[in-house]
């Protein structure tokens, strides 16, 4: 829901624990994903590569946040974003398993 997202990123309180990029396996596809796993929930967003690049030629100017990683920030540079996926998962309903890989 777009006017709730602003509140659920918004809270002083919560602090961002770690990010990452992985693949998720969606029925017959592979999907690029980028993970925020914050103190209370994990988020899973959509990487998306935009056919235009931002700002022209100059992208060293575009306001990126020094606290993402340099991998996010290169990626935001090319004019790539992030896009949520899904409602937030709470991390007292999420479970964990090891799985063997494919």
């Amino acid at each position: 829901r777009e006017n709730s997202s602003e509140k659920i990123l918004s809270s002083a309180n919560r602090l961002l624990l770690h990010e990452g990029k992985l693949m998720l396996a969606e029925s017959t596809r592979l999907l690029d994903v980028y993970l925020f796993l914050f103190d209370d929930f994990l988020l899973i967003t959509k990487i998306k590569r935009n056919k235009k690049k931002y700002g022209g030629s100059d992208t060293s100017l575009i306001p990126i946040c020094p606290s993402l990683t340099p991998e996010l920030q290169s990626f935001i540079r090319e004019g790539g974003f992030c896009s949520v996926l899904d409602q937030p998962i709470p991390l007292d309903r999420l479970i964990l398993k090891n799985v063997e890989p494919v």
